[in-house]
């Protein structure tokens, strides 16, 4: 009888020992789970806020860029003169076909195109085009030499500034300080309204009194050269 009452305790004990340390032991990894779980959630949010903190940087930062980009494009547009009105222009006649004279004009005309003269500048032709080389693409043409019809690189540079000349003329405000004629007549301009350039001997110059800022504007065909003033904003 007692062995069995002692037997029947010490099964009871060994059972309230294995629910103690069952339900100890589920509890601890409760605890663990919910605190991983925890950690995970914190750490979920953490990276999805930075990643929504990056994309809002980015976006800000693209508009910056943006906005930066605009203004810089309305100071240069601010920055750059707006052709206001024609204020003269002129044509002359190309008489001859001679394909390294149009060769020649085309180039001059070309550089000598949206050349602008400040108010109270002095224009200087010579200084604009520079000197005709043949590393620049010209070719020899017909030139005056005291007189004598030669071949020369600026052959057709003369009918240029000559027709500019006459343009310059009919504004009151823009005033010749240089202009020298040929020495023989010229077929695309009356007597003594031409206007005679040599690189490092003969030039022609104007100063720009209008009050405001012009443009030169030059153009060519086979047939005409044609020279246009325009009064900057």
């Amino acid at each position: 009888m007692k062995k069995g009452i002692i037997i029947a305790i010490v099964l009871a004990i060994l059972i309230a020992g294995g629910l103690f340390y069952f339900y100890n032991n589920n509890s601890n990894n409760n605890s663990n789970y919910e605190a991983q779980r925890t950690a995970t959630e914190n750490n979920t949010t953490q990276n999805s806020t930075s990643n929504d903190d990056t994309a809002n940087k980015d976006a800000e930062n693209q508009v910056a860029q943006e906005r930066q980009a605009q203004a810089q494009a309305q100071a240069a547009q601010a920055a750059t003169p707006t052709e206001a009105e024609e204020i003269a222009s002129f044509s002359t006649k190309i008489y001859t076909k001679d394909s390294a004279r149009q060769n020649n004009i085309n180039i001059t005309c070309s550089t000598l195109n949206n050349t602008d003269v400040a108010n109270g500048a002095t224009f200087s032709f010579c200084n604009t085009v520079g000197k005709a080389t043949s590393s620049k693409g010209y070719k020899e043409a017909d030139i005056y030499t005291d007189g004598k019809k030669t071949k020369g690189y600026g052959g057709g540079n003369c009918q240029i500034s000559t027709t500019l000349y006459n343009a310059v003329l009919k504004v009151p405000s823009l005033t010749v300080t240089e202009r020298h004629e040929h020495s023989n007549k010229v077929p695309y301009i009356q007597n003594g309204k031409d206007a005679a350039v040599a690189y490092g001997s003969y030039d022609f110059k104007f100063v720009n009194n209008t009050g405001h800022s012009i443009r030169i504007k030059a153009e060519n065909s086979n047939d005409y050269v044609t020279i246009r003033l325009v009064k900057l904003l």
